[in-house]
């Protein structure tokens, strides 16, 4: 199959550089304003897939566009909204979003879609991920290999659980415990609103909640510059100039914290526990990927970025046959696209490891 890959930004440089750093010949790139609605609609229709890698802010935009112009998207985008309210435009559209679907939302729910569909009853997940640097870097024992703005996110918005079979709101950064991992060593977990589509598809579970890990230390200092307002939306005035303190931290974050010289690693477990043929099961898959230093790709990179295009590229050969508004762990629940995905994940050496064992 020939396919000619776009790459679109609003700075017409930079889609130019990652066009040019992809150095293939059939990617291409151009100019264009995802915030001008009517020519991002009428650009949207010239292709038969879109892909979005955009700010929270403009992924559920984006994704109303591509219902409007008719066209089949995947996204990644850590966007407030719930993209399920989108499902029977999507149907009438006769399209295929499949919103979340990088690692965590995203590989995560494929995983816990596949578990459950293969228990009889579902009573428990839970979820621990994070991206990290390959050892703590200073002054937070952390690096940045995605949005300042998405990480700003993870600490400052509730984070929604589901909790005696309800879902209930707990703040960001609690439900703090240290965990071990053998290739990595101690870790550190806190609640996280990574959840998202889960929250809504995964029904009749007790307890589910996600959780990110980074090295002991992380919380208690991230905490601290949230207390003290750096991560506000609150403008404060500063000589004259008014400034939101987010958006100078996420500056900062992003001159202080981008390291390209740090190679990292991701660190994902994901346990589903349930019955099966009327005994307790458990479901626990492990990922732990590297760096690769051969092509200069991050792990943060493979793991987010490989899961879209492997979607995308299932959706554009037909293989993927659900309409509307479907969430990763739709796609798991499918076993015969579940092992696609898998192996297609597994060919480019990231690899999820399986263990199944009654309670």
């Amino acid at each position: 199959m020939d396919v000619e890959v776009f790459v679109a930004d609003k700075d017409a440089d930079k889609a130019k550089e990652t066009a040019r750093k992809i150095g293939k010949s059939n990617v291409k790139w151009f100019q264009l304003d995802a915030s001008n609605r009517s020519e991002l609609i009428n650009v949207l229709k010239d292709f038969d897939v879109v892909l979005g890698f955009l700010p929270p802010k403009f992924g559920f935009s984006l994704m109303e566009a591509c219902i409007k112009a008719g066209k089949n998207f995947v996204d990644v985008s850590y966007m407030p909204e719930n993209p399920l309210v989108l499902h029977d435009k999507a149907v009438k559209a006769d399209v295929t979003i499949v919103p979340s679907c990088g690692l965590a939302p995203g590989i995560s729910n494929i995983l816990v879609g596949h578990a459950f569909a293969e228990l009889d009853k579902t009573s428990k997940v839970h979820i621990m991920v994070g991206g990290l640097p390959e050892t703590p870097i200073p002054p937070l024992g952390y690096v940045i290999t995605w949005s300042p703005e998405s990480l700003i996110d993870e600490y400052t918005c509730k984070a929604r659980i589901i909790k005696g079979g309800k879902i209930a709101e707990v703040e960001a950064l609690e439900g703090l415990e240290e965990v071990e991992f053998p290739e990595i060593g101690k870790l550190e977990a806190f609640y996280t609103d990574g959840l998202r589509t889960l929250l809504y598809t995964v029904k009749g579970v007790e307890e589910m909640w996600e959780k990110t890990l980074r090295y002991p230390g992380h919380a208690e200092k991230v905490g601290l510059l949230r207390d003290l307002g750096f991560f506000s939306d609150e403008e404060v005035s500063v000589e004259g100039h008014r400034i939101q303190p987010r958006k100078l931290t996420a500056k900062l974050f992003e001159k202080t914290l981008v390291k390209p010289n740090v190679r990292d690693i991701v660190v994902l477990k994901v346990d589903v526990f349930g019955l099966k043929g009327g005994k307790e099961m458990r479901y626990t898959y492990k990922l732990v990927d590297f760096y690769d230093e051969k092509n200069g790709v991050t792990a943060m990179a493979r793991t987010t970025a490989y899961t879209a295009s492997i979607v995308a590229a299932l959706i554009l050969k037909g293989e993927v046959h659900l309409k509307g508004v479907a969430p990763p762990e739709r796609l798991g629940m499918e076993d015969r696209i579940y092992k696609r995905i898998m192996a297609e994940l597994n060919s480019r050496g990231v690899k999820i490891a399986e263990e199944i064992c009654s309670e």
